[in-house]
C-alpha cells in the first residue's frame, strides 16, 4: 500500500515532466528558435 507522502511525490514528478514537455513543445513552434538550434549544431561541425 503506498503511503499519501509517495503518491504526492510521484504526481509532482509526473506535472513537472508534462509541463516541461510542453514548455519544450511550445519553444518548437518558432521557427526562430529552431533556426538558432539549427545553426548551433552546425557550428560543433
Amino acid at each position: 500500500m503506498k503511503t499519501p507522502h509517495v503518491w504526492l511525490i510521484r504526481s509532482a514528478a509526473g506535472a513537472t515532466a508534462v509541463l516541461a514537455s510542453l514548455g519544450v513543445l511550445l519553444l518548437y513552434t518558432r521557427p526562430d528558435f529552431l533556426l538558432m538550434v539549427a545553426d548551433q549544431v552546425w557550428a560543433c561541425f
